[in-house]
């Protein structure tokens, strides 16, 4: 059963606001993470817990909800996903505690899991015209930018209006209406109860994502024993073989490995998870850096981010329309070096006015936008129909672990450089390493000397964020030349698909 010609546009708008739900959720506390962590008490600790629990959930599930899309069907995947989505908000937007924050950000992202490979599978097959496909999917892969730069800007508004949990409750009216037009709009679709669904696969994945991202955490800790990430190491890596070898043996794999010998499959994923590094990072350490450091607002940090939106919109929209004459090279490789270029000039902005750090935002965001338009083209239309929703949630993970990486990682690095970089005023206390946030506080109580406490740690601070975006800047840099290497034979007019949308 397939959509009619009206339809399948509706289709794409419900689906859109799925996902523009599941990417907002990624970024909206980037800018309401001060204000909850006030009101909740919590720690350092629990507050990145508060933000990493939704993408490391949703990273390990998503291999596994993207299969069993294939077999019941990516429409009931995206109403189920829809309905636990819409619960996991109440709940979070009621917390009384931290952990029951954390506790709520993981069940988000369960229904989130749900629905993020049915999102792209449902475009996968209900286009069948390949022109108006790769229209369809690079709106869609727009969105994934467009969504996590949103996210700052509607959790600033909504901080300076509300109280913290309407960051989460503006999510249960969105849930309704995408719900009543999924049953209306969405086809049904083929299901595939033969094929068996492996929870177990599911599991390692989960194991494995989270164990990885827990080594990355506690090795950037200054002072932090080796104990715990070479402990965290070793389970990522026997989670990882068991999983591998699990899925050599298994007839209906979670994921079929000879689908990346696909070299624009391949590079299709390391765009997109290169993109949400770069994209994720940035924005975390900056709306931080211009809250803390320069007493912006939440929602002044989250507008200043959203320059990158802006920059990734007509780069997005261009690339999927000329894809057939462009080609997957220039637009991929082309878009990760000219977004790695965009961020060093952004930099600039910290030391030669924010001119220069709008600037390359918007030019990083376009970079950022043309790759990532045709990343999901170069995902889903190199693999077979049937498989959509497995070649779907590939991509999700990439996404998600991209994102999962850059708060992990990038937000261990900004803390660990200014806690080991921190010059203390004399007689300041200690306590005044710890965090940006806490210096702060210190310095309100501090009297006459608060100024010193203030002038050390922004110091310190922005030593941290510099390094942090040039990091960002090498990394899409890498991603640009492995992505040139791996697409040499995808230049202008060449194919980027090779299977017919039937």
């Amino acid at each position: 059963m397939t959509a009619s010609h009206s339809n399948r546009w509706v289709l794409l708008v419900t689906v859109a606001a799925g996902l523009l739900l599941i990417t907002l959720d990624n970024s909206v506390l980037y800018t309401a993470l001060p204000t909850l962590t006030r009101e909740l008490g919590a720690s350092q600790t629990q507050g990145l817990w508060i933000i990493n629990a939704y993408p490391l959930v949703m990273a390990g599930l998503l291999l596994g909800t993207g299969t069993l899309g294939d077999r019941i069907g990516h429409r009931q995947m995206f109403l189920i996903g829809l309905v636990l989505f819409g619960i996991a908000s109440l709940v979070a937007a009621f917390s009384p505690s931290a952990n029951i924050l954390i506790a709520a950000r993981a069940f988000l992202a369960v229904g989130a899991a749900a629905m993020m490979p049915a999102t792209l599978a449902l475009i996968r097959v209900t286009f069948l015209d390949e022109r108006e496909r790769n229209i369809a999917i690079a709106i869609w892969g727009s969105l994934s930018v467009v969504g996590s730069a949103l996210g700052p800007i509607v959790g600033g508004f909504l901080l300076e209006h509300f109280w913290w949990g309407s960051v989460f409750l503006i999510n249960v009216p969105v849930v309704i209406v995408a719900f009543l037009s999924t049953l209306v709009v969405a086809p049904k679709g083929e299901t595939d109860h033969s094929k068996p669904w492996d929870l177990v696969s599911s599991l390692q994945a989960l194991v494995a994502l989270s164990a990885l991202v827990i080594a990355i955490k506690e090795s950037a800790h200054v002072g932090q024993s080796w104990l715990v990430p070479a402990g965290a190491f070793v389970v990522a890596v026997v989670a990882s073989i068991l999983f591998v070898r699990r899925q050599s043996r298994l007839t209906f794999p979670l994921l079929d490995f000879s689908i990346f010998r696909n070299a624009a499959f391949s590079s299709g994923v390391m765009a997109a998870a290169f993109a949400m590094f770069a994209i994720g990072g940035i924005e975390l350490v900056t709306t931080q850096r211009f809250q803390l450091v320069a007493g912006f607002s939440p929602l002044e940090a989250g507008l200043l981010v959203s320059a990158a939106a802006l920059g990734s919109l007509p780069t997005a929209m261009l690339g999927g329309a000329f894809l057939h004459k462009i080609g997957l090279r220039i637009l991929i490789a082309g878009g990760l070096a000219a977004a790695s270029l965009a961020v060093v000039l952004a930099t600039w902005g910290v030391t030669h006015g924010l001119g220069w750090l709008i600037a390359g935002m918007v030019l990083s965001g376009a970079g950022v936008g043309a790759a990532m338009s045709v990343a999901s083209t170069a995902i889903v239309g190199n693999a077979p129909v049937h498989r959509a929703g497995m070649a779907s949630s590939v991509e999700e993970v990439s996404y998600e672990f991209g994102s999962l990486l850059a708060v992990a990682f990038l937000g261990s690095l900004l803390s660990a450089i200014y806690t080991a970089s921190v010059m203390l005023p004399a007689g300041a206390p200690e306590a005044m390493r710890d965090s940006m946030g806490g210096a702060l506080a210190l310095a309100a109580q501090a009297g006459a000397d608060g100024q010193a406490i203030i002038d050390a740690a922004s110091q310190a601070f922005d030593r941290g964020y510099l390094t942090v975006m040039y990091v960002v800047a090498a990394v899409l840099a890498v991603g640009a030349v492995i992505t040139a290497v791996l697409l040499r034979n995808y230049g202008p007019g060449s194919q980027s698909s090779i299977y017919s949308s039937h």
